[in-house]
Formats: structure tokens, sequence, C-alpha cells
């Protein structure tokens, strides 16, 4: 059996009403730019998907609190399904087309980091004045580059510091650490790139969430991953969890007090 056709574990709320949503709804409710099928997938496989994709980003949209605009990076991000993705991988976030692609059998639980890397691509040119369009934030701040001068901006800014750096210090973080053992030991230069150490620590946050949902996130915690230290473990996770939640949250309120003045 396909693994799109096994049930991911979800016990957040019924946004759908109990009825299917089509990819065009996504895109209606989302704002993405655009959303691809890729010619593999099936009729059954596709409303499978698009049913997952919704529930998926609603989720996301409830733990982050924040509205559909932000989702979809203000109508900048497409999404892809079972087209567009690279090989051996998964899920993929391509900086040229800023898309999102998930694999037809392998790419559910993959969601959330995915989404976070076309949101650190995104906000780096918010963050910082004068950067490359091919650039993420996360990277821009670990080369110590200088932001912007904005109270949202200095609660990434927070994010990215307890990410990278113990509290309080300039050490390397242990998720940092861990992260680049990780990659001495594979021979490779993955794990440690700071976009990648910055998707799985959002990973973490999103995944500790009372809402949960397998087809966004999994695999924080107990994967084979997790034990070897490449996503963060207490103190530094509920710190990062903290810090990410005020950002959000705050972005979320400041785009509310935005839209409510536009309506005024």
């Amino acid at each position: 059996m396909s693994r799109l056709k096994q049930p991911y574990y979800r016990n957040g709320p019924d946004h759908r009403d109990g009825n299917d949503v089509s990819f065009g709804d996504i895109l209606r409710t989302f704002g993405f730019r655009t959303a691809t099928v890729g010619k593999w997938v099936t009729k059954e496989e596709q409303q499978i998907a698009a049913n997952l994709f919704f529930d998926a980003f609603c989720d996301l949209m409830t733990i982050l609190q924040v509205p559909e605009q932000v989702l979809s990076l203000n109508g900048e991000l497409s999404i892809a399904f079972g087209k567009g993705g690279q090989k051996h991988s998964s899920a993929h976030y391509n900086v040229g087309t800023r898309t999102l692609a998930l694999a037809k059998n392998a790419g559910g639980g993959a969601l959330a980091h995915e989404w976070f890397h076309a949101f650190d691509h995104y906000i780096c040119q918010k963050l910082f004045s004068g950067q490359h369009h091919m650039q993420f934030a996360s990277a821009a701040w670990l080369d110590k580059e200088v932001p912007v001068s904005h109270p949202l901006n200095a609660m990434l800014e927070d994010c990215f510091q307890h990410i990278f750096l113990e509290p309080n210090s300039d050490k390397l973080s242990r998720l940092f650490l861990n992260s680049v053992a990780m990659d001495k030991s594979l021979k490779s230069f993955y794990y440690a790139q700071p976009q990648e150490v910055c998707a799985r620590a959002f990973e973490a946050f999103i995944q500790d969430n009372p809402i949960k949902n397998a087809f966004l996130v999994q695999g924080t915690k107990l994967s084979d991953e997790a034990k070897l230290g490449v996503y963060p473990k207490t103190p530094q996770r509920p710190l990062i969890n903290q810090l990410f939640s005020r950002y959000y949250a705050t972005l979320g309120f400041a785009l509310d007090k935005q839209s409510q003045g536009k309506d005024d």
C-alpha cells in the first residue's frame, strides 16, 4: 500500500467539516502562488493529499497564531506534490522558484521543515537589507550581517541566537555542535548548514505543540537523528520553543492589527 494511503496521526479540530477539499481550495484559502500535482499522482492520491495539505496548513496556522497570508508568504510561495522535488529527497524547497515540494510516497512529516526553509528564505530581505535573493536569514545571521532595526526582527534574532549559541554566551550550542559532528561522521555538509539547523529546531517547536499532525511533522523525539542530537534537547528545546512562539504570535498580532486598520 502507498504510504499516502496509510493514516497520519492527527488530533486537531476538523477544519473541513468532514468534506473533501481540492488543491484549488488550498490556493484560494491560503493564497499560494501556484499548486502543482505530478502526472503520476492518481485522482485518489490527489484527493488524499489535498486533505492532508489543507489540514496541515490549518494546524500550522493555529500553532503559529498567524493569518493565512503568512503560510503563503504573501502569495510568493508555490507548493507541489509528486512533482518538482529532488532525486533521493522526500521533500525539498527550491530557492529559485520559491516552491515547496513533497514527494508522493515519502514526503509526509516534512512539511513543517520545508515550510520553514521557505520562510527563512522569504524573511531574509526583511531582516537584512541588501541581501542576495538566494540567501537564508539564518545563514546571514550566522555570518553576522547587520539586521534592520525592528522589534519583530529582534525577536527572530533571539530565535537564531538560542539555536546557534549557548544562552548568554558566544559558545556554540550543543545542537549546532552535534550537527557538525553528524556531518563529520558522514563526511558531508548538510546537518550543520544554518538553514537546516534552524529548520530542525522549528520542527521540534511544532511537534511539541499539543496539536499533533504527523503529516506536518514527525521524528524530532524518537528517530535515529533525534537520538544523535541533531534536534534540540532540554534545556535548549523549551527555550527555543518559547522564542519561536513569541515571535510568530507577535507577527500574527501585528498583521491582525494592520488588517483591522485597513478595514476601518
